[in-house]
Protein backbone atom coordinates (compact mmCIF):
# COMPACT_ATOMS: atom_id res chain seq x y z
CA UNK A 1 0.00 0.00 0.00
CA UNK A 2 1.65 3.56 -0.66
CA UNK A 3 1.48 6.15 1.79
CA UNK A 4 -1.53 8.08 2.76
CA UNK A 5 -2.33 11.37 0.59
CA UNK A 6 -4.80 12.07 3.74
CA UNK A 7 -3.32 11.18 7.12
CA UNK A 8 -5.58 13.90 9.26
CA UNK A 9 -8.96 12.47 7.71
CA UNK A 10 -11.20 11.84 9.11
CA UNK A 11 -11.05 13.67 12.66
CA UNK A 12 -11.73 12.01 15.86
CA UNK A 13 -15.46 12.11 17.02
CA UNK A 14 -16.17 12.78 20.97
CA UNK A 15 -18.59 10.09 22.21
CA UNK A 16 -21.30 12.53 21.96
CA UNK A 17 -20.52 13.37 18.37
CA UNK A 18 -20.17 9.89 16.93
CA UNK A 19 -23.79 9.14 18.78
CA UNK A 20 -25.24 11.75 16.86
CA UNK A 21 -23.68 11.06 13.98
CA UNK A 22 -24.84 7.47 14.59
CA UNK A 23 -28.43 7.77 15.59
CA UNK A 24 -28.93 10.06 12.06
CA UNK A 25 -27.20 7.69 10.38
CA UNK A 26 -29.09 4.73 10.96
CA UNK A 27 -32.15 6.69 11.49
CA UNK A 28 -31.95 8.13 7.58
CA UNK A 29 -30.60 4.91 6.14
CA UNK A 30 -33.77 2.66 7.33
CA UNK A 31 -35.81 5.62 6.22
CA UNK A 32 -34.56 5.95 2.14
CA UNK A 33 -33.72 2.14 1.85
CA UNK A 34 -30.60 1.80 2.31
CA UNK A 35 -30.69 -1.36 4.04
CA UNK A 36 -29.83 -5.21 3.41
CA UNK A 37 -31.39 -8.03 5.36
CA UNK A 38 -29.28 -9.18 7.70
CA UNK A 39 -26.87 -12.22 7.58
CA UNK A 40 -27.44 -15.39 9.50
CA UNK A 41 -24.68 -14.59 12.32
CA UNK A 42 -26.10 -11.54 12.73
CA UNK A 43 -30.32 -12.37 13.29
CA UNK A 44 -30.92 -16.05 13.24
CA UNK A 45 -33.79 -17.80 11.06
CA UNK A 46 -35.08 -18.75 14.70
CA UNK A 47 -35.13 -15.38 15.21
CA UNK A 48 -36.71 -13.97 11.97
CA UNK A 49 -37.98 -16.63 10.33
CA UNK A 50 -39.99 -15.35 7.55
CA UNK A 51 -36.66 -13.20 6.64
CA UNK A 52 -38.64 -10.10 7.22
CA UNK A 53 -35.91 -7.95 9.21
CA UNK A 54 -33.34 -5.85 7.82
CA UNK A 55 -30.65 -3.89 9.36
CA UNK A 56 -28.66 -0.88 7.70
CA UNK A 57 -26.46 -1.66 4.59
CA UNK A 58 -22.78 -1.75 5.46
CA UNK A 59 -22.04 2.03 4.97
CA UNK A 60 -19.30 3.81 5.96
CA UNK A 61 -19.72 7.07 8.24
CA UNK A 62 -17.39 9.51 6.65
CA UNK A 63 -17.41 10.09 2.62
CA UNK A 64 -13.87 9.45 1.87
CA UNK A 65 -11.60 11.74 -0.29
CA UNK A 66 -10.78 10.83 -3.48
CA UNK A 67 -8.70 12.64 -6.07
CA UNK A 68 -10.98 14.50 -8.38
CA UNK A 69 -9.20 13.69 -11.74
CA UNK A 70 -9.33 10.49 -10.80
CA UNK A 71 -13.02 10.55 -10.14
CA UNK A 72 -13.61 12.41 -13.15
CA UNK A 73 -11.48 10.34 -15.29
CA UNK A 74 -13.26 7.62 -14.76
CA UNK A 75 -16.78 8.82 -15.15
CA UNK A 76 -15.23 10.47 -18.71
CA UNK A 77 -13.83 7.15 -20.01
CA UNK A 78 -17.25 5.39 -18.83
CA UNK A 79 -19.07 5.48 -22.27
CA UNK A 80 -15.52 3.90 -24.82
CA UNK A 81 -15.45 1.25 -22.27
CA UNK A 82 -19.62 0.21 -23.21
CA UNK A 83 -18.50 0.91 -26.95
CA UNK A 84 -16.10 -1.43 -26.09
CA UNK A 85 -17.71 -4.35 -24.43
CA UNK A 86 -20.58 -4.09 -26.71
CA UNK A 87 -18.14 -4.40 -29.77
CA UNK A 88 -16.89 -7.51 -27.61
CA UNK A 89 -20.47 -8.88 -27.47
CA UNK A 90 -20.75 -8.54 -31.14
CA UNK A 91 -17.72 -9.99 -32.45
CA UNK A 92 -18.63 -13.69 -32.12
CA UNK A 93 -15.79 -15.13 -34.07
CA UNK A 94 -13.21 -13.36 -32.03
CA UNK A 95 -14.96 -14.06 -28.73
CA UNK A 96 -14.79 -17.76 -29.80
CA UNK A 97 -11.74 -17.77 -29.91
CA UNK A 98 -11.37 -16.51 -25.99
CA UNK A 99 -13.65 -18.94 -25.03
CA UNK A 100 -12.22 -22.11 -26.79
CA UNK A 101 -9.18 -21.61 -24.39
CA UNK A 102 -11.70 -22.40 -21.51
CA UNK A 103 -14.31 -24.45 -21.85
CA UNK A 104 -12.22 -27.76 -21.49
CA UNK A 105 -11.20 -26.55 -18.07
CA UNK A 106 -13.88 -24.34 -17.00
CA UNK A 107 -17.07 -26.13 -16.99
CA UNK A 108 -19.42 -23.20 -16.12
CA UNK A 109 -18.31 -21.26 -18.98
CA UNK A 110 -18.39 -24.26 -21.29
CA UNK A 111 -21.95 -24.30 -20.56
CA UNK A 112 -22.64 -20.96 -21.20
CA UNK A 113 -21.16 -21.54 -24.20
CA UNK A 114 -22.99 -24.11 -24.91
CA UNK A 115 -26.33 -22.72 -24.56
CA UNK A 116 -25.09 -19.51 -27.01
CA UNK A 117 -24.31 -22.54 -29.60
CA UNK A 118 -27.63 -24.31 -29.06
CA UNK A 119 -29.40 -20.81 -29.56
CA UNK A 120 -27.69 -19.73 -32.52
CA UNK A 121 -28.58 -22.98 -34.45
CA UNK A 122 -32.26 -22.53 -34.13
CA UNK A 123 -31.86 -18.72 -34.34
CA UNK A 124 -31.61 -15.74 -32.21
CA UNK A 125 -35.20 -14.06 -32.32
CA UNK A 126 -34.20 -10.55 -30.98
CA UNK A 127 -31.21 -8.88 -32.11
CA UNK A 128 -31.09 -6.36 -29.71
CA UNK A 129 -28.75 -6.72 -25.91
CA UNK A 130 -28.70 -4.29 -23.53
CA UNK A 131 -25.91 -3.94 -20.61
CA UNK A 132 -25.71 -2.70 -17.66
CA UNK A 133 -22.23 -2.32 -16.87
CA UNK A 134 -19.94 -1.43 -13.97
CA UNK A 135 -16.03 -0.73 -14.48
CA UNK A 136 -14.23 -1.12 -11.08
CA UNK A 137 -11.30 0.49 -10.33
CA UNK A 138 -8.61 1.50 -7.62
CA UNK A 139 -6.40 4.79 -7.28
CA UNK A 140 -2.42 3.52 -7.95
CA UNK A 141 0.56 5.01 -6.64
CA UNK A 142 3.50 3.49 -8.28
CA UNK A 143 5.56 2.77 -5.12
CA UNK A 144 8.89 3.01 -7.92
CA UNK A 145 8.24 5.93 -8.78
CA UNK A 146 8.97 9.43 -6.03
CA UNK A 147 6.42 11.55 -6.16
CA UNK A 148 4.49 10.55 -9.12
CA UNK A 149 0.65 11.75 -9.45
CA UNK A 150 -2.03 8.95 -8.10
CA UNK A 151 -3.98 7.49 -11.53
CA UNK A 152 -6.83 5.08 -12.47
CA UNK A 153 -6.69 1.91 -12.50
CA UNK A 154 -9.16 -0.56 -13.45
CA UNK A 155 -9.83 -3.95 -11.37
CA UNK A 156 -12.34 -5.61 -13.35
CA UNK A 157 -14.94 -4.86 -15.53
CA UNK A 158 -18.66 -6.18 -14.95
CA UNK A 159 -21.22 -7.07 -17.62
CA UNK A 160 -23.66 -8.91 -15.25
CA UNK A 161 -25.59 -8.27 -12.00
CA UNK A 162 -23.75 -5.31 -11.73
CA UNK A 163 -24.88 -4.64 -7.93
CA UNK A 164 -25.52 -1.63 -5.79
CA UNK A 165 -26.97 1.12 -8.86
CA UNK A 166 -29.49 1.73 -6.28
CA UNK A 167 -27.69 2.12 -2.74
CA UNK A 168 -24.76 3.98 -4.21
CA UNK A 169 -27.29 6.70 -5.22
CA UNK A 170 -28.36 6.87 -1.75
CA UNK A 171 -25.66 6.70 0.28
CA UNK A 172 -23.85 9.75 -1.97
CA UNK A 173 -26.59 11.65 -0.36
CA UNK A 174 -26.84 10.50 2.92
CA UNK A 175 -23.43 11.64 3.29
CA UNK A 176 -24.19 14.97 1.90
CA UNK A 177 -27.49 15.09 4.57
CA UNK A 178 -24.77 14.39 7.43
CA UNK A 179 -22.95 17.41 6.33
CA UNK A 180 -25.79 19.68 6.09
CA UNK A 181 -27.26 18.83 9.69
CA UNK A 182 -23.62 19.28 11.08
CA UNK A 183 -22.92 16.26 12.28
CA UNK A 184 -19.30 16.30 10.97
CA UNK A 185 -16.74 18.11 13.39
CA UNK A 186 -16.05 21.86 12.17
CA UNK A 187 -12.95 20.88 10.94
CA UNK A 188 -13.85 19.00 7.97
CA UNK A 189 -15.97 21.38 7.13
CA UNK A 190 -13.34 23.17 4.48
CA UNK A 191 -13.45 19.40 2.66
CA UNK A 192 -16.76 17.76 3.61
CA UNK A 193 -19.11 20.31 1.40
CA UNK A 194 -21.38 20.36 -1.16
CA UNK A 195 -19.47 20.90 -4.15
CA UNK A 196 -16.47 18.10 -3.25
CA UNK A 197 -19.62 15.34 -2.73
CA UNK A 198 -20.77 14.11 -5.97
CA UNK A 199 -24.12 12.73 -6.34
CA UNK A 200 -24.67 9.62 -8.24
CA UNK A 201 -27.46 9.12 -10.17
CA UNK A 202 -27.07 5.50 -10.28
CA UNK A 203 -30.61 4.27 -9.58
CA UNK A 204 -32.66 6.43 -12.53
CA UNK A 205 -29.93 5.79 -15.16
CA UNK A 206 -29.46 2.21 -14.72
CA UNK A 207 -33.91 2.19 -14.71
CA UNK A 208 -33.78 4.85 -17.71
CA UNK A 209 -31.92 2.13 -19.39
CA UNK A 210 -34.02 -0.84 -19.06
CA UNK A 211 -36.86 1.64 -19.70
CA UNK A 212 -35.09 2.39 -23.07
CA UNK A 213 -35.09 -1.63 -24.00
CA UNK A 214 -38.58 -1.61 -23.05
CA UNK A 215 -39.62 1.12 -25.77
CA UNK A 216 -36.97 -0.76 -28.11
CA UNK A 217 -38.79 -4.19 -27.84
CA UNK A 218 -41.09 -2.45 -29.70
CA UNK A 219 -45.15 -3.69 -30.02
CA UNK A 220 -46.13 -6.67 -27.85
CA UNK A 221 -46.58 -10.07 -30.16
CA UNK A 222 -49.69 -11.01 -27.47
CA UNK A 223 -52.79 -9.49 -26.22
CA UNK A 224 -50.61 -8.99 -23.07
CA UNK A 225 -49.50 -5.93 -20.86
CA UNK A 226 -45.79 -5.39 -20.99
CA UNK A 227 -43.47 -5.74 -18.71
CA UNK A 228 -39.62 -6.57 -17.50
CA UNK A 229 -38.45 -9.52 -15.46
CA UNK A 230 -35.80 -9.22 -12.65
CA UNK A 231 -34.15 -12.93 -12.59
CA UNK A 232 -33.28 -12.92 -8.98
CA UNK A 233 -31.35 -14.89 -6.28
CA UNK A 234 -34.00 -16.27 -3.19
CA UNK A 235 -33.06 -15.82 -0.94
CA UNK A 236 -31.75 -12.25 -1.72
CA UNK A 237 -30.08 -10.39 0.98
CA UNK A 238 -29.37 -7.18 -1.56
CA UNK A 239 -33.30 -7.06 -2.31
CA UNK A 240 -33.37 -3.20 -1.39
CA UNK A 241 -30.77 -2.23 -3.83
CA UNK A 242 -33.12 -3.91 -6.64
CA UNK A 243 -35.85 -2.01 -5.29
CA UNK A 244 -34.39 1.15 -6.25
CA UNK A 245 -34.47 0.15 -10.02
CA UNK A 246 -37.84 -1.19 -9.51
CA UNK A 247 -39.37 1.62 -8.08
CA UNK A 248 -37.80 4.24 -10.64
CA UNK A 249 -39.48 2.16 -13.31
CA UNK A 250 -42.68 2.42 -12.03
CA UNK A 251 -42.74 6.10 -12.24
CA UNK A 252 -42.01 5.97 -15.41
CA UNK A 253 -44.62 4.10 -15.94
CA UNK A 254 -43.01 0.77 -16.95
CA UNK A 255 -43.97 -2.93 -14.78
CA UNK A 256 -41.34 -4.81 -13.36
CA UNK A 257 -41.51 -7.93 -11.50
CA UNK A 258 -39.46 -10.11 -9.22
CA UNK A 259 -38.32 -14.15 -10.53
CA UNK A 260 -36.44 -16.30 -8.20
CA UNK A 261 -34.32 -18.10 -10.97
CA UNK A 262 -35.07 -21.58 -9.72
CA UNK A 263 -38.74 -20.92 -10.67
CA UNK A 264 -38.11 -19.38 -14.38
CA UNK A 265 -39.53 -23.01 -15.92
CA UNK A 266 -43.05 -22.67 -13.67
CA UNK A 267 -43.56 -19.15 -13.80
CA UNK A 268 -42.89 -18.66 -17.24
CA UNK A 269 -43.77 -19.39 -21.00
CA UNK A 270 -42.55 -19.65 -24.54
CA UNK A 271 -45.02 -18.96 -27.20
CA UNK A 272 -44.79 -20.76 -30.27
CA UNK A 273 -43.12 -17.48 -31.77
CA UNK A 274 -40.95 -17.27 -28.64
CA UNK A 275 -42.54 -14.70 -27.07
CA UNK A 276 -41.71 -15.20 -23.18
CA UNK A 277 -44.74 -14.68 -21.26
CA UNK A 278 -44.78 -14.83 -17.48
CA UNK A 279 -48.13 -15.79 -15.12
CA UNK A 280 -47.66 -14.38 -11.49
CA UNK A 281 -48.49 -16.86 -8.61
CA UNK A 282 -50.27 -14.22 -7.26
CA UNK A 283 -52.96 -13.44 -10.07
CA UNK A 284 -52.47 -16.39 -12.82
CA UNK A 285 -55.05 -15.08 -15.04
CA UNK A 286 -53.32 -11.58 -15.73
CA UNK A 287 -50.42 -12.73 -17.80
CA UNK A 288 -47.55 -10.11 -18.98
CA UNK A 289 -45.63 -10.12 -22.30
CA UNK A 290 -41.59 -10.07 -21.15
CA UNK A 291 -39.78 -6.89 -22.93
CA UNK A 292 -36.29 -7.67 -21.02
CA UNK A 293 -34.95 -10.01 -18.76
CA UNK A 294 -32.67 -8.07 -16.42
CA UNK A 295 -29.99 -10.75 -14.78
CA UNK A 296 -29.42 -10.34 -11.31
CA UNK A 297 -28.94 -14.29 -10.83
CA UNK A 298 -27.04 -16.79 -13.28
CA UNK A 299 -23.53 -15.10 -12.69
CA UNK A 300 -22.24 -17.45 -9.97
CA UNK A 301 -22.14 -21.39 -10.70
CA UNK A 302 -23.98 -21.64 -7.32
CA UNK A 303 -26.95 -20.56 -9.00
CA UNK A 304 -26.98 -23.95 -10.76
CA UNK A 305 -27.35 -26.41 -8.58
CA UNK A 306 -29.67 -28.67 -10.73
CA UNK A 307 -29.91 -29.45 -14.74
CA UNK A 308 -33.20 -27.78 -14.54
CA UNK A 309 -31.27 -24.18 -14.08
CA UNK A 310 -29.45 -24.84 -16.95
CA UNK A 311 -33.33 -25.60 -18.82
CA UNK A 312 -34.03 -22.39 -17.55
CA UNK A 313 -31.11 -20.15 -18.70
CA UNK A 314 -31.55 -21.43 -22.23
CA UNK A 315 -35.35 -20.85 -22.39
CA UNK A 316 -34.80 -17.20 -21.03
CA UNK A 317 -31.85 -17.08 -23.62
CA UNK A 318 -33.86 -18.57 -26.50
CA UNK A 319 -36.70 -16.02 -25.90
CA UNK A 320 -37.51 -12.96 -28.02
CA UNK A 321 -37.34 -10.89 -24.75
CA UNK A 322 -34.07 -8.73 -24.61
CA UNK A 323 -31.55 -10.12 -22.79
CA UNK A 324 -29.50 -8.19 -20.61
CA UNK A 325 -27.15 -9.59 -20.68
CA UNK A 326 -27.22 -11.89 -23.14
CA UNK A 327 -24.91 -15.19 -23.32
CA UNK A 328 -22.28 -13.69 -25.18
CA UNK A 329 -22.18 -10.22 -23.43
CA UNK A 330 -22.22 -11.83 -19.86
CA UNK A 331 -19.12 -14.17 -21.61
CA UNK A 332 -17.69 -10.78 -22.52
CA UNK A 333 -17.51 -10.14 -18.78
CA UNK A 334 -14.57 -13.21 -18.52
CA UNK A 335 -11.37 -12.54 -16.77
CA UNK A 336 -9.46 -13.81 -19.71
CA UNK A 337 -10.91 -11.03 -22.08
CA UNK A 338 -9.73 -8.20 -19.45
CA UNK A 339 -6.22 -10.24 -19.71
CA UNK A 340 -6.31 -10.36 -23.70
CA UNK A 341 -7.33 -6.44 -23.53
CA UNK A 342 -4.73 -5.65 -20.92
CA UNK A 343 -1.71 -7.94 -21.56
CA UNK A 344 1.47 -5.71 -22.54
CA UNK A 345 1.67 -5.12 -26.00
CA UNK A 346 -1.74 -6.84 -26.98
CA UNK A 347 -3.07 -5.98 -30.62
CA UNK A 348 -6.74 -6.40 -29.37
CA UNK A 349 -7.81 -3.40 -27.91
CA UNK A 350 -7.65 -1.42 -31.01
CA UNK A 351 -9.85 -3.81 -33.05
CA UNK A 352 -12.68 -2.66 -31.13
CA UNK A 353 -12.13 1.21 -30.38
CA UNK A 354 -10.67 2.51 -33.69
CA UNK A 355 -10.65 5.93 -31.70
CA UNK A 356 -7.37 6.42 -31.13
CA UNK A 357 -7.77 8.92 -28.16
CA UNK A 358 -10.62 6.81 -26.64
CA UNK A 359 -8.56 3.51 -26.80
CA UNK A 360 -5.24 5.01 -25.16
CA UNK A 361 -7.64 6.73 -22.80
CA UNK A 362 -8.46 3.13 -21.95
CA UNK A 363 -5.15 1.66 -22.06
CA UNK A 364 -3.81 4.08 -19.42
CA UNK A 365 -6.22 2.68 -17.04
CA UNK A 366 -5.14 -1.14 -17.56
CA UNK A 367 -2.46 -2.79 -15.00
CA UNK A 368 -0.28 -5.60 -16.24
CA UNK A 369 -1.98 -8.78 -16.54
CA UNK A 370 -0.54 -12.26 -17.94
CA UNK A 371 -2.07 -15.46 -19.11
CA UNK A 372 -1.47 -18.93 -17.31
CA UNK A 373 -0.89 -21.12 -20.76
CA UNK A 374 2.29 -21.86 -22.31
CA UNK A 375 2.94 -18.80 -24.63
CA UNK A 376 5.90 -16.69 -23.63
CA UNK A 377 3.74 -14.78 -21.39
CA UNK A 378 2.31 -17.53 -19.78
CA UNK A 379 5.10 -18.71 -19.12
CA UNK A 380 6.71 -15.61 -17.31
CA UNK A 381 3.33 -15.15 -15.62
CA UNK A 382 3.83 -19.20 -14.13
CA UNK A 383 7.79 -18.33 -13.33
CA UNK A 384 5.72 -15.10 -11.31
CA UNK A 385 2.96 -16.99 -9.55
CA UNK A 386 5.20 -19.77 -8.56
CA UNK A 387 7.88 -17.83 -6.62
CA UNK A 388 6.91 -17.27 -3.31
CA UNK A 389 8.91 -13.69 -3.30
CA UNK A 390 7.67 -12.67 -6.95
CA UNK A 391 4.06 -13.27 -6.23
CA UNK A 392 3.87 -11.17 -3.49
CA UNK A 393 3.13 -8.25 -6.04
CA UNK A 394 -0.02 -10.37 -7.64
CA UNK A 395 -3.66 -11.73 -7.32
CA UNK A 396 -4.51 -14.62 -8.86
CA UNK A 397 -8.26 -14.27 -10.55
CA UNK A 398 -10.89 -16.85 -11.90
CA UNK A 399 -13.42 -16.04 -14.50
CA UNK A 400 -16.08 -15.41 -11.80
CA UNK A 401 -18.26 -13.07 -10.51
CA UNK A 402 -19.56 -12.21 -7.02
CA UNK A 403 -16.32 -11.58 -4.79
CA UNK A 404 -14.85 -14.22 -2.87
CA UNK A 405 -12.96 -15.77 -5.46
CA UNK A 406 -9.53 -14.46 -5.82
CA UNK A 407 -6.34 -15.78 -4.44
CA UNK A 408 -3.70 -12.99 -3.47
CA UNK A 409 0.12 -12.65 -2.84
CA UNK A 410 1.87 -15.60 -0.69
CA UNK A 411 -0.79 -17.96 -0.90
CA UNK A 412 -1.08 -18.26 -4.50
CA UNK A 413 1.99 -20.62 -5.05
CA UNK A 414 0.43 -22.86 -2.76
CA UNK A 415 -2.88 -22.68 -4.03
CA UNK A 416 -1.67 -23.39 -7.62
CA UNK A 417 -0.19 -26.64 -6.26
CA UNK A 418 -3.62 -27.96 -5.61
CA UNK A 419 -4.43 -27.37 -9.04
CA UNK A 420 -3.64 -29.64 -12.17
CA UNK A 421 -1.39 -27.83 -13.98
CA UNK A 422 -3.81 -28.17 -16.95
CA UNK A 423 -6.29 -26.16 -15.15
CA UNK A 424 -4.07 -23.06 -14.74
CA UNK A 425 -5.05 -21.00 -17.78
CA UNK A 426 -8.66 -21.04 -16.04
CA UNK A 427 -6.86 -18.13 -14.15
CA UNK A 428 -5.28 -14.48 -14.69
CA UNK A 429 -2.72 -12.97 -12.86
CA UNK A 430 -3.07 -9.10 -12.43
CA UNK A 431 -0.39 -7.36 -10.56
CA UNK A 432 -1.77 -5.69 -8.06
CA UNK A 433 -2.79 -2.23 -7.44
CA UNK A 434 -1.09 -0.06 -5.05
CA UNK A 435 -3.56 2.43 -3.21
CA UNK A 436 -2.87 5.19 -0.84
CA UNK A 437 -3.88 4.09 3.19
CA UNK A 438 -6.85 5.61 3.76
CA UNK A 439 -8.88 5.78 7.06
CA UNK A 440 -12.74 5.33 7.98
CA UNK A 441 -15.29 3.92 9.92
CA UNK A 442 -17.78 1.13 8.83
CA UNK A 443 -20.97 0.76 10.65
CA UNK A 444 -21.58 -3.28 10.04
CA UNK A 445 -24.23 -5.15 11.92
CA UNK A 446 -24.69 -2.44 14.56
CA UNK A 447 -21.11 -2.34 14.95
CA UNK A 448 -18.21 0.39 14.03
CA UNK A 449 -15.01 -0.60 12.78
CA UNK A 450 -12.22 1.63 12.82
CA UNK A 451 -9.12 1.62 10.57
CA UNK A 452 -7.21 1.40 7.50
CA UNK A 453 -9.60 1.01 4.08
CA UNK A 454 -8.76 0.63 0.98
CA UNK A 455 -11.90 2.03 -1.52
CA UNK A 456 -12.72 1.30 -4.83
CA UNK A 457 -14.55 2.69 -7.46
CA UNK A 458 -17.16 1.81 -10.09
CA UNK A 459 -18.91 3.51 -12.79
CA UNK A 460 -21.76 2.21 -13.97
CA UNK A 461 -22.88 2.63 -18.25
CA UNK A 462 -25.50 1.70 -19.68
CA UNK A 463 -25.57 0.69 -23.81
CA UNK A 464 -28.05 -0.64 -26.07
CA UNK A 465 -27.33 -2.07 -29.45
CA UNK A 466 -28.11 -4.11 -31.85
CA UNK A 467 -26.33 -7.25 -32.64
CA UNK A 468 -26.09 -7.70 -36.50
CA UNK A 469 -25.43 -10.76 -38.41
CA UNK A 470 -22.77 -11.85 -36.69
CA UNK A 471 -20.89 -12.22 -39.59
CA UNK A 472 -20.15 -8.91 -41.32
CA UNK A 473 -20.83 -7.29 -37.70
CA UNK A 474 -23.40 -4.76 -38.83
CA UNK A 475 -24.32 -3.98 -35.11
CA UNK A 476 -24.74 -0.70 -34.33
CA UNK A 477 -25.04 1.27 -31.04
CA UNK A 478 -28.23 2.94 -30.45
CA UNK A 479 -28.20 4.13 -26.67
CA UNK A 480 -24.89 4.74 -24.73
CA UNK A 481 -24.18 6.57 -21.45
CA UNK A 482 -22.15 7.31 -18.07
CA UNK A 483 -24.99 5.74 -15.53
CA UNK A 484 -23.19 6.94 -11.76
CA UNK A 485 -21.13 5.72 -9.58
CA UNK A 486 -20.33 3.67 -6.95
CA UNK A 487 -17.34 3.77 -4.11
CA UNK A 488 -17.27 0.69 -2.09
CA UNK A 489 -14.65 0.38 1.12
CA UNK A 490 -13.30 -2.36 2.60
CA UNK A 491 -10.44 -3.04 5.90
CA UNK A 492 -7.27 -2.83 4.52
CA UNK A 493 -6.20 -6.08 6.02
CA UNK A 494 -9.54 -7.68 3.64
CA UNK A 495 -8.30 -8.40 0.10
CA UNK A 496 -12.34 -9.11 -1.37
CA UNK A 497 -14.23 -5.93 -1.84
CA UNK A 498 -17.89 -7.25 -2.14
CA UNK A 499 -20.44 -5.70 0.00
CA UNK A 500 -22.97 -8.53 -0.72
CA UNK A 501 -19.92 -10.93 -0.18
CA UNK A 502 -20.05 -9.84 3.22
CA UNK A 503 -16.35 -7.96 2.42
CA UNK A 504 -16.77 -4.16 1.83
CA UNK A 505 -19.50 -1.44 2.42
CA UNK A 506 -21.08 1.41 0.26
CA UNK A 507 -19.32 4.41 0.53
CA UNK A 508 -18.95 7.86 -1.35
CA UNK A 509 -16.64 9.92 -2.62
CA UNK A 510 -15.58 13.54 -1.37
CA UNK A 511 -13.41 15.28 -3.81
CA UNK A 512 -10.17 16.36 -3.16
CA UNK A 513 -6.99 18.28 -5.66
CA UNK A 514 -3.91 16.42 -4.72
Amino acid sequence: MAPSLFPDYPPKLTSEQEQYLLSNLKDWSIAHGLAVRPTASFVSQKQDPSGVLATTAPVTLFPSLFPRACFEEGLAIQQAFNELYSAISRDENWLRGIVEELVDIDDFVAKLWGIHVTVKKEGYVQDLSLGLFRSDYMVHIDPSVSGVSPALKQVEFNTIASSFGGLSSQVSVLHNYLSKINAYPHSVASIIKSNSLPQSKSASSLAAGLAAAHKAYGSPRTSYPTCILFVVQDPERNVFDQRHLEYSLLEVGVRSFRLPFHRTLSDTKLESDRTLVYIPPNSPSTPYEITTAYFRAGYSPDDYPNPEDWTARLQLERSRAIKCPSILTHLAGCKKVQQVLATPHSPHLKRFLPNDAAASRVLATFAPIYPLDKSDSGMEARKLATTPELAQRYVLKPQREGGGNNVYRKTIPEFLKTLPESHWPAHILMEMIEPPALKNAILRNGEVQKGGVIGELGVYGVCLWKNGSGLDNEGKVLENWEAGYLLRTKGDQSEEGGVAAGFGAVDSCCLVDV
